[in-house]
């Protein structure tokens, strides 16, 4: 038992580890931002321009409520509503991944367009020890 606690206390104090759960954490807090986003501000905006319709309550009754038995239905609005969160958040990371690769690019565009120092050759390496030699 003391082993399997040793191993796993390797295994989650690895760097990757710690990362995930850093990045998992980041992209629950995002999630709750771009959701907000698209009920908040984007949807209102769409319902006006399609007349004031209220995505969400858009509704396929498959059976009514009774005394005893509750109201049955699929609610395809609340459906379309994560679709267009899902389209934000993709839409959000390409914007962001597309940022990280041009940075990346001009990063290296940059390193490349330094010339390296060019190879000092045998005779200048010889001629610099025979130098240092002498003056010895």
């Amino acid at each position: 038992m003391k082993n399997f606690l040793k191993e796993f206390k390797n295994f989650a104090m690895r760097g990757n580890v710690l990362d995930m759960a850093i990045g998992i954490i980041i992209g629950a807090a995002f999630g709750k931002i771009v959701s907000s986003l698209v009920s908040d501000i984007i949807m209102p905006l769409i319902s006006v321009l399609v007349g004031g319709i209220d995505f969400t309550s858009w509704k396929i009754m498959l059976r009514t409520a009774t005394e005893t038995t509750p109201e049955i239905f699929i609610s395809y609005g609340n459906f379309i509503q994560v679709v267009f969160d899902f389209l934000i958040i993709a839409w959000a990371i390409f914007i962001m991944i597309k940022g990280i690769n041009k940075f990346t690019e001009k990063q290296k565009k940059e390193k490349a367009a330094v010339p390296a120092a060019p190879a000092t050759s045998e005779e200048i390496i010889l001629l610099r020890e025979i130098r240092d030699l002498l003056k010895k």
